[in-house]
C-alpha cells in the first residue's frame, strides 16, 4: 500500500498546503516532460509479489507479520495492510542477458528466507491472489497492521463516503454480497506487481501497450477463483480490489480502474489526472526539496491503476520512469511468476516499439471490454481483436502475442536460451488451460469444497517449485 507516515491526523490546513505543493510538483513534474529530464538508460525489469501467511494447522490467515519481519530483517520485504500479508520485492535488473534467471533466483533465496522464518512462528508463507481459507471475519480492522498510513487511509476513505459501509458485490457461480465498515477487504487480494521502466518518449506507447496487453496477462495468471468459500470470477481479485477502496460518488473518482483512455503524448496526462479527478488522501507534509516529488509521489501512490505510471530516482537528480503492471494475481510458483514478467517485458516492447501502434487497431473501450473478460472468463474468453471479429483469448495468446513477447525479449538482448524457457511456460500453460485458477477449481471438483484441504494441497505443490502446468491433482 506504499510508504510509510508519521501521522493520521490531519487539519484543513495539512490539506490545503498539501494540495498546494502537490500543484507545484506536477508542474516541475510538467516541465522534466518537456525537457526529457529523465534517465535514459536501457529497460530495466523489477516486481513486487505479495503474500499470505498461514497457520500450518487450519491453513487460516497467521496475523504475525511484525514478529515475521523482526526475525527476517531484511529490506526485500515489507508490510502489507493486514498482518498477515507481506511484500517481497526484487532487485530492479536490466533485461538483457540472464536477467530473467537472476530475478527468479533471488525471489527463490527471498521466499526460502520468508518461509523458513514463518516455520518458527508455526505458520507458512502462501502466495495466491485469494487465500481460499479466508473469511470475513479476518477483514477486521483488529487485524490491520499497525502503521500510521493504513490507519489514515482508512479514516480517510470513509471519510469520502460520508461514514457509508463499503458495499461489495460480486457476481459468478455463486454470487457474494457484504457490507464492510473499513478497507479491509483490500486485504484479500494479493498480486504480482511487473516493473517496466521506460523512457518519457516511449511512455504513452508503453502505457497504452500495457492496457492492451492486460487481458492476456490477467487470464495467464488467473489465481483467485474462490471467496469465502464461493466460487465467482477465474480473478475475483480484480472486482474485489476495485470495490474495496471505493470512494463512492462519481465513478471518475474510483481509486482503482483500467482508466477512461489511452494516453496521447506522455503518462504526464495520468499525473495531471490526479488533480482533477482524485482528492488527497493522506495530506502529508514533508520537509523535502519540491525536486524529490515526495507530495506527487505520495499522492500517486493512494491511486491504484492497474496499469500505473511510476516516478524514481536512479540518483538524488536524476529521476526515472516505471510503469507498474498491477494485473496479475501473486502465483502459484517462483516459475510461474517470473514466466508471467517474461512474457509482459516481451510483449510490451514489441507493441511499444510496433511501427503500426496498436492503440490505432484496439479502441481503449475494446480494451477494457476484454481485460474484465479475460477476468471473468479466463482462456475461455472470447473477444475482438485488432479487427477480427472474435478471437478465442487461449489462440490469441499462442498465435499472436507469444510470438510478439519472443520478439521483444530478442530485441532487448534476452539469450535465447532464456527466452525459449520461460516463455515455454507460458506456452504450456495456455496450451493446457491450467492456471492456476483452473488448477483450483478442478482440484474442488474432484474432491469436494474443502477450502482448508485445497489450501493445504496448493501449498504442498508450491514448495515442490514446478510451474502450475505440471500441477496435478491428485
Amino acid at each position: 500500500m506504499g510508504q510509510e507516515i508519521s501521522d493520521s491526523r490531519f487539519s484543513a490546513a495539512d490539506f490545503a498546503e498539501f494540495e498546494a505543493r502537490l500543484a507545484a510538483e506536477t508542474d516541475l513534474l510538467e516541465t522534466w516532460f518537456e525537457d526529457d529530464r529523465f534517465a535514459d538508460t536501457p529497460p530495466e525489469g523489477g516486481f513486487e509479489l505479495e503474500a499470505w501467511l498461514v497457520d500450518r494447522r487450519h491453513m487460516a490467515p497467521s496475523p504475525q507479520i511484525d514478529p515475521l519481519l523482526a526475525a527476517l530483517n531484511d529490506p526485500l520485504v515489507v508490510p502489507e495492510l493486514a498482518q498477515y500479508n507481506l511484500e517481497l520485492n526484487g532487485t530492479p535488473l536490466p533485461l538483457r542477458g540472464r536477467a530473467l534467471s537472476r530475478l527468479a533466483a533471488e525471489l527463490t533465496r527471498t521466499l526460502e528466507h520468508c518461509d523458513h522464518t514463518a516455520l518458527g512462528l508455526d505458520a507458512r508463507v502462501l502466495t495466491i491472489g485469494i487465500l481460499p481459507t479466508l473469511r470475513p471475519e479476518h477483514l477486521v480492522v483488529a487485524k490491520m497492521t499497525p502503521r500510521e498510513r493504513y490507519q489514515a487511509l482508512n479514516e480517510q476513505i470513509l471519510r469520502l463516503r460520508r461514514g457509508e459501509p463499503i458495499r461489495l458485490q460480486i457476481y459468478g457461480e455463486q454470487p457474494v454480497t457484504i457490507e464492510q465498515q473499513d478497507v479491509m477487504l483490500e486485504a484479500a487480494a494479493t498480486s504480482f506487481q511487473i516493473h517496466f521502466k521506460m523512457t518519457a518518449a516511449r511512455s504513452a506507447r508503453v502505457f497504452n501497450a500495457s492496457k492492451i496487453l492486460s487481458a492476456a496477462t490477467v487470464a495467464l495468471g488467473a489465481n483467485s477463483p474462490f471467496l469465502f468459500g464461493r466460487e465467482l470470477w477465474c480473478e475475483t481479485r480484480v472486482p474485489l480490489f476495485e470495490q474495496a477502496v471505493s470512494v463512492g460518488g462519481s465513478p471518475l473518482r474510483e481509486r482503482v480502474g483500467f482508466g477512461i483512455r489511452y494516453a496521447e503524448r506522455s503518462v504526464m496526462e495520468c499525473f495531471r489526472a490526479n488533480i482533477r479527478r482524485y482528492p488527497v488522501l493522506l495530506p502529508h507534509l514533508m520537509d523535502e526539496p519540491v525536486e524529490r516529488l515526495a507530495h506527487l509521489r505520495l499522492h500517486n501512490g493512494t491511486i491504484w491503476r492497474w496499469n500505473r505510471p511510476l516516478i524514481g530516482f536512479d540518483a538524488p537528480d536524476r529521476p526515472h520512469l516505471r510503469l507498474e503492471h498491477r494485473v496479475v494475481a501473486a502465483g502459484p510458483s517462483v516459475a510461474d511468476n517470473v514466466a508471467n514478467a517474461a512474457f509482459y517485458f516481451g510483449a510490451v516492447q514489441a507493441l511499444s516499439t510496433d511501427e503500426d501502434a496498436p492503440e490505432r487497431r484496439i479502441s481503449f473501450p475494446q480494451a477494457r471490454t476484454n481485460f474484465y473478460l479475460a477476468a471473468r472468463y479466463g482462456f475461455d474468453a472470447e473477444m475482438p481483436w485488432d479487427g477480427i471479429e472474435r478471437v478465442p483469448l487461449q489462440r490469441l495468446v499462442l498465435d499472436t502475442l507469444l510470438p510478439l513477447a519472443h520478439g521483444g525479449l530478442r530485441d532487448l538482448g534476452i539469450d535465447d536460451a532464456e527466452r525459449e524457457y520461460w516463455l515455454g511456460i507460458v506456452e504450456h500453460r495456455a496450451a493446457s488451460k491450467r492456471t492456476a485458477a483452473a488448477w483450483q477449481r478442478a482440484w474442488v471438483a474432484r474432491h469436494g469444497p474443502d477450502m482448508a484441504a485445497l489450501t493445504a494441497a496448493y501449498l504442498d505443490r508450491q514448495s515442490d517449485g514446478i510451474p502450475i502446468h505440471e500441477w496435478t491433482l491428485d
